[in-house]
């Protein structure tokens, strides 16, 4: 059932040239930004101190954020942790200070507001776990594209496998691009959220791709052009619903979900947007351009006639 049926095929490789340069060069900016600036890691890489407390009532976030942000301490996570009276925070490192005498300054100005408030427990996370996280991290993420990589090829071809990683990385260096150019923090949670973007925008591909590959085998004389706008045009209503329903969500979550799943809902929103423009114009764009065709993805079938017969042979 399609909602927003769409009858006539819309050119939309015609505009790849164009597009595909923008997307060039929003490429080559967010590389820049990433030398340039780098990205702005939370304590989970650079390491600090997580202190958790407790209060007699129902903690106000906001009032503690405003204490923490006194002490010097901006954009710091702080969260409930268990139970709305539970509290944890995370502080980076400060110079000439160490881990007790941080949560001991905290501690005090949080008492000054609420006497009830207790410590519950004080940690330091050093610089080398901080490196391994990221390490781990950045594993996991080539990992997941290795892995995409080798079921496209699989399942499809390996011009549809070398066209869904180059989106796949357009669309996580492009994410980091905006990260490094506004130095939002990136945090275990932002990790995560590229993470589900990649998986995300190669679902887009997928469904495309198959589409593409049905067009082929219904329609014999439509050139891969042709093809690749007629696949595109029937996954729009789909694309429409999904997409539209799934940034109603992530968006609520951007403005409502408080400063604790803020970037984790802005890297999918930018993540998701990109996603969906990268599907349509990019992959699609880099296998037309590597010359997919039909012979590529439907097999011919031989029928072999009668042995007695002359002209007896194969026919495709």
């Amino acid at each position: 059932m399609e909602i927003f049926p769409i009858k006539k095929d819309i050119p939309f490789m015609r505009h790849a040239v164009l597009l595909n340069v923008v997307s060039a060069t929003l490429f080559v900016l967010a590389v820049f930004f990433l030398v340039t600036r780098g990205l702005n890691f939370s304590v989970e890489f650079t390491g600090g101190t997580v202190i958790e407390v407790s209060y007699e009532q129902a903690a106000d976030l906001s009032a503690i954020r405003e204490v923490v942000a006194d002490l010097g301490y901006e954009d710091v996570p702080i969260q409930n942790f268990g139970t709305s009276r539970d509290v944890l925070m995370r502080l980076p490192l400060v110079e000439g200070q160490t881990s007790g005498q941080q949560s001991e300054n905290v501690l005090a100005a949080l008492r000054a507001q609420d006497a009830s408030v207790e410590l519950r427990r004080t940690e330091f996370v050093g610089p080398q776990v901080g490196r391994e996280m990221a390490e781990h991290g950045l594993t996991a993420l080539a990992l997941v594209i290795l892995g995409i990589m080798i079921y496209l090829a699989i399942r499809f071809e390996w011009k549809f496998s070398v066209a869904a990683i180059v989106a796949i990385i357009h669309d996580v260096v492009i994410v980091l691009g905006f990260f490094a150019f506004f130095q939002w923090e990136f945090s275990l949670a932002v990790l995560a959220a590229i993470l589900a973007v990649l998986g995300y925008s190669v679902n887009e591909s997928v469904v495309i791709f198959d589409r593409i590959r049905e067009t082929f085998r219904k329609q014999r004389k439509m050139t891969p052009k042709d093809v690749i706008d007629h696949a595109i045009t029937s996954t729009m209503s789909r694309t429409i619903i999904t997409h539209g329903s799934t940034e109603v969500m992530v968006i609520s979550m951007l403005l409502f979900g408080g400063p604790t799943l803020f970037y984790f809902a802005l890297a999918l929103t930018i993540g998701i947007l990109f996603g969906i423009y990268s599907s349509i114009f990019v992959s699609t764009s880099v296998a037309m351009w590597l010359g997919v065709k039909r012979e590529d993805l439907v097999k011919p079938t031989k029928k072999v006639e009668d042995a007695n017969d002359p002209n007896a042979g194969a026919s495709v």
